[in-house]
């Protein structure tokens, strides 16, 4: 276990370099979310998304802020895990790892790990821009940062795991990205990251209901807005519990997808 463990720590640092050396990578997972809040907190500047408790205006990037750290934990986790695994499946690179004595809990390890690290160092990134570039109050309580913490840190893996269940799904490398990111998209759109969730119609807020990205919209929003804004969700409340539970069961499903489906090489090789 020492030894196994040993491997893992050394495939984080080896996965993160990695993942910094893929240009396209790091802009469509690590910079996008970003991207995306500079332009609509520059877009929306003049126009006010709400009043908090004082009566202030909420502006377009403190009502953008919790939908672009939502948005980041998915492409973080989902998006460049499956298609990542995808690639490496493709090129050869999984069948060779799968003759050597690395022990498959150090692959995952690795994957996971960097996705942790990546996925934090984004995360710090949206908030530092969001706080100093366009003066979104931050959070003050503690109570509201271990909620952070803990939506952040599910939400993380359990788009990661999801996102090694995925990597089946392309039949290869050079059609990964056109199968994954599609997905990835519409979810961002139909779950409250680039429209407000209860604009949509009923039968689009029922579907996005089902998968995990809503309800990790919904935690973050229950940190970063303001309370006047919870009346605003589905039922009027941010309903914590619920966010965990449904993020726990993708949790599950994820696990045991990766178990039926994962290959070091495709069967129809």
């Amino acid at each position: 276990m020492s030894n196994t463990l040993t491997l893992g720590g050394k495939r984080i640092g080896y996965e993160v370099r990695q993942y910094f050396r893929q240009g396209d990578t790091v802009f469509f997972t690590f910079l996008f979310p970003l991207v995306m809040l500079t332009i609509f907190s520059t877009a929306f500047s003049e126009t006010s998304f709400g009043v908090d408790a004082n009566g202030d205006d909420v502006s377009a990037a403190a009502f953008y802020l919790p939908a672009m750290l939502a948005a980041g934990v998915l492409l973080s986790g989902l998006q460049n895990m499956a298609v990542d695994i995808a690639m490496e499946k493709s090129d050869g690179t999984l069948k060779r790892l799968g003759g050597t004595p690395l022990p498959v809990f150090s692959y995952f390890m690795g994957k996971i790990g960097q996705v942790s690290v990546t996925g934090l160092a984004q995360a710090a990134a949206i908030l530092l821009l969001a706080a100093t570039v366009f003066q979104v109050p931050l959070p003050t309580e503690p109570e509201k940062w271990l909620t952070f913490a803990w939506v952040f840190v599910l939400g993380v893996v359990t788009s990661a795991i999801l996102g090694i269940a995925l990597s089946s799904i392309p039949r290869s490398g050079k059609s990964a990205t056109a199968v994954i990111i599609p997905i990835t998209l519409v979810l961002q759109f139909i779950s409250g990251v680039y429209l407000s969730f209860t604009q949509l119609p009923e039968w689009l807020q029922n579907i996005a209901s089902v998968f995990p990205l809503k309800w990790m919209a919904q935690g973050m929003r229950s940190v970063f807005l303001p309370e006047t804004f919870e009346v605003l969700e589905r039922g009027e409340s941010w309903d914590l519990p619920g966010v965990a539970l449904v993020t726990l069961l993708w949790l599950v499903v994820g696990l045991v997808a990766s178990r039926l489906t994962f290959r070091w090489i495709r069967k129809d090789s």
